[in-house]
């Protein structure tokens, strides 16, 4: 793996990554930086998303991942997960903390919402031109 074996003291800092800007997830006891990967995941970000500043040990054998996605992970890997620390995962997790990380998510959401608008526009408006363009040539001739 391209990362030094860098040991994570606690599973709470990975859980502090759970946001579509910072989104990390573990997966065998290993913490992987999956941000970089929302967009290009075949089963959509939001299957991370769900996943993230989680043990997504489960879900990632339960999705019947090949080798190819398996190699895929050494792109992403952030370093060891202590298992010790798994019962103290939630521990320190303020309010604060909570909101930034929600707002966080809100504000990615809306920026993708108003891209996807962008999209549509780019697609419909061609069409639109085209449609009167077409209706404006019938009747002149």
């Amino acid at each position: 793996m391209g990362v030094d074996n860098k040991v994570l003291k606690t599973y709470y800092e990975v859980s502090l990554h759970n946001s579509p800007k910072d989104c990390w997830v573990i997966i065998n006891a290993k913490a992987y930086n999956v941000t970089n990967f929302l967009n290009d995941h075949p089963g959509g970000e939001e299957v991370l998303l769900a996943a993230a500043g989680k043990d997504a040990s489960e879900e990632f054998e339960e999705a019947g991942h090949g080798s190819a996605a398996r190699l895929m992970l050494d792109e992403f890997y952030v370093g060891e997960i202590d298992p010790s620390t798994k019962n103290n995962a939630t521990l320190g997790t303020t309010s604060s903390t909570n909101f930034v990380q929600k707002q966080n998510k809100i504000d990615y959401y809306q920026g993708k919402s108003s891209r996807q608008y962008v999209k549509l526009l780019q697609f419909l408006v061609p069409i639109v031109i085209l449609g009167l363009g077409s209706t404006l040539l019938n009747f002149w001739y």
